[in-house]
């Protein structure tokens, strides 16, 4: 069977729970149960949520050398995603703190340390590649070589740029021309979505275009047939943290378009994945396998 093939960042995360922002200054604080240290990244939220799902998956990204690099290479291999294709390719791992309020609100802090100077080896990507169908190409910039790739490959690309707001921006725009299923969020835009959807499609050609709204749900543009609505949020249970819903979003939607080829049904389903996920505190927690996700599409219907 084909896979999906998976590039993307990885690192070293850690939450800690706060009363609210702004944050009062204390020279001490004791939030019991409320720091958190765990495996996450977009590219391995990503693939992680994907195995959850039961999508196959090949697993390509850099780690350090270093204890936390270790670290990811054995969480990886606990949750089945593979190892073959996680190269040690740098002297230390990324690392992350996020700060989360009651409310789910969260301020991250990412340290990338070099990474974004590191290559990763295009023979390993090339062989993946051969097997996969689907070439989800995180926007990190060792994945920036391998857009044209995968399109001389015929492979359709999904990428999420995340906070965007020009099209003609600098780090971003490759991975905009590039993409068949593009995410984003709303945070940044200079135009209200629908407008800001149609500019894309316009300029780019995207088949498929998501832009995420947070607790309004997510708009829908589809080029083929000139859809282009908004799908409201629903809430599963209690928000805990918001951090990685947008990779739990597009993660969905992936798997579910895959196989179906309908954009509005795989939609849903994502926005129902990403509602269950952020009742959890961590970006790579709070993932429902395939049949649980059924299960409460069918209790909600009742």
């Amino acid at each position: 069977m084909a896979k999906i093939l998976v590039c993307g960042h990885s690192n070293i995360e850690t939450t800690v729970a706060v009363e609210q922002f702004p944050i009062e200054y204390t020279p001490m604080r004791y939030p019991f149960f409320g720091i958190q240290t765990a495996v996450a990244g977009v590219g391995y939220n990503i693939a992680k949520a994907l195995t959850t799902l039961g999508s196959p998956i090949h697993f390509l990204t850099l780690v350090g050398n270093d204890v936390t690099g270790k670290q990811i290479w054995q969480q990886a291999k606990e949750d089945n995603l593979g190892t073959d294709y996680i190269v040690t390719g740098m002297p230390q791992t990324a690392q992350s703190v996020i700060l989360y309020d009651k409310q789910g609100r969260r301020l991250c802090n990412t340290d990338l340390k070099d990474v974004q100077k590191r290559p990763y080896p295009p023979e390993l990507f090339q062989e993946a590649l051969e097997e996969s169908d689907l070439a989800i190409l995180c926007n990190v910039n060792y994945t920036r070589p391998f857009l044209a790739q995968a399109q001389a490959a015929n492979i359709p690309i999904a990428t999420d740029v995340h906070a965007i707001a020009d099209l003609n921006d600098e780090y971003n725009r490759d991975y905009m021309a590039s993409a068949t299923i593009l995410f984003m969020s709303h945070e940044l835009l200079p135009l209200p979505p629908e407008q800001w959807a149609k500019k894309l499609q316009n300029e780019f050609g995207t088949e498929i275009v998501v832009i995420g709204l947070g607790v309004q749900g997510a708009l829908l543009a589809v080029k083929a047939d000139n859809f282009c609505e908004r799908l409201p949020a629903v809430q599963i249970r209690p928000v805990v943290n918001t951090i990685g819903a947008g990779d739990a979003l597009f993660s969905a939607f992936n798997h579910f378009y895959r196989t179906s080829k309908d954009p509005y049904t795989a939609l849903q389903k994502a926005i129902r994945f990403a509602a269950y996920k952020i009742g959890s505190d961590g970006a790579a927690a709070g993932f429902l396998t395939e049949a649980e996700l059924e299960e409460i599409e069918v209790k909600s219907e009742k």
